[in-house]
């Protein structure tokens, strides 16, 4: 039987919204893998809008639903919509927009709040047993809401010049969480609380070995559901 999974998107595009190439990733792989998806994203606003020529801010307002519907081709629905129980699994992709949309991290780092709708929803699929997968800078949602649970986001230092946000390590283990060091092909299971994490783009690497990345963990997801 097909495993029904929820795909949580944050906007489109790296700087505001969901990371285009690792929901793309994430898509593929549980194609791949049999799944059925369906897709959710919160209708709020976004914190800004970025010119992704520029990488700056710009004066438009957009709406986060609405741009996720561009990843989805139109086949969204909003997030309190979700109903865990028609799920098995959720998988929330990286990009700028979880720590902006979903919640305040970019600003406020590990002293952040989560969105009301993304933690009920995380909550949901814990208090359910229910596998949670989550890539590039999307660990931090569980290590906010899921104290002493495992996650990775890459390397806890940026010796070799590929992990620039290295730090997010430390502060994910202020947070009383425990980071697990990874490479970008590979992703690690917290098998208690059924957290699968990768680090995707916050390693500095080629994009299929980013796609590699996200692979294992929907496979790992999809083990765990």
């Amino acid at each position: 039987m097909a495993k029904r999974v929820a795909v949580v998107l944050a906007g489109c595009g790296v700087f505001d919204g969901s990371e285009i190439h690792e929901a793309s990733a994430a898509l593929v792989h549980l194609s791949r893998g049999g799944a059925t998806v369906k897709m959710f994203a919160p209708n709020i606003d976004q914190m800004h809008v970025v010119d992704h020529v520029k990488g700056s801010p710009t004066e438009e307002k957009r709406n986060v639903l609405v741009e996720s519907a561009r990843l989805a081709r139109g086949n969204i629905q909003d997030l309190a919509e979700l109903d865990v129980g028609e799920q098995d699994a959720v998988i929330f992709p990286g990009g700028f927009g979880v720590a902006k949309n979903l919640c305040t991290w970019a600003v406020s780092g590990k002293d952040c709040t989560v969105n009301d709708q993304v933690k009920s929803t995380l909550q949901a699929f814990h208090s359910a047993k229910k596998p949670i997968g989550l890539c590039c800078i999307s660990p931090v949602l569980a290590a906010k809401v899921f104290p002493g649970c495992e996650v990775t986001v890459g390397h806890n230092n940026n010796d070799d010049g590929r992990f620039p946000g290295a730090d997010t390590a430390g502060a994910i283990e202020q947070l009383g969480c425990k980071h697990v060091c990874k490479n970008v092909d590979e992703a690690h299971v917290d098998e208690k609380n059924k957290i699968v994490t990768t680090c995707a783009f916050m390693c500095e690497a080629p994009l299929h070995e980013i796609f590699d990345g996200v692979g294992v963990m929907v496979q790992e997801v999809l083990k765990l559901a």
